[in-house]
């Protein structure tokens, strides 16, 4: 059976958009925003639960739902 061969996720970015307020960032393939969390939020769910799978570096976010 071939494996099927889907779209690399483009890695997180980090955004400061002004004092005290950090964001990663997701992009679509055209540049535009795909997906945005706060970063304390993001921490925050990742203090809350551990992950199972391991997720290479950028990809944070995968690897815990």
């Amino acid at each position: 059976m071939p494996r099927k061969r889907g779209r690399k996720t483009s890695k997180r970015t980090v955004l400061k958009p002004h004092k005290g307020d950090r964001r990663y960032l997701r992009r679509s393939k055209t540049g535009q925003f795909k997906k945005e969390v706060r970063v304390g939020r993001s921490l925050a769910a990742d203090r809350r639960k551990k992950a199972r799978t391991r997720v290479v570096k950028g990809q944070g976010d995968r690897g815990d739902t």
